[in-house]
């Protein structure tokens, strides 16, 4: 059995690395889905943000969105595009 606890940062900590819990938030959600530990999805929530704005994100830190042959023809597909 799995216990799932509540991520608390003190203010203190907070403080002392001048950001705020939002911008922590949206630290750790793009250090995560740079790392593939969270999907695009997850991160974007985790840091709650839209997508256009999560993808801002990735893009001012030079992290690449990921997408791979079989998301493009996945994609085409659900399209009905043939390649």
């Amino acid at each position: 059995m799995t216990t799932v606890k509540d991520f608390v940062v003190s203010g203190d900590f907070l403080a002392s690395a001048k950001m705020t819990s939002s911008e922590l938030a949206v630290e750790i959600a793009v250090y995560l889905y740079a790392n593939n530990r969270l999907t695009f999805g997850q991160a974007k929530r985790l840091a709650q943000l839209d997508q256009i704005s999560f993808q801002k994100e990735l893009a001012a830190r030079n992290v690449f969105i990921h997408f791979e042959t079989s998301d493009l023809l996945k994609d085409a597909e659900n399209l009905g595009i043939k390649l």
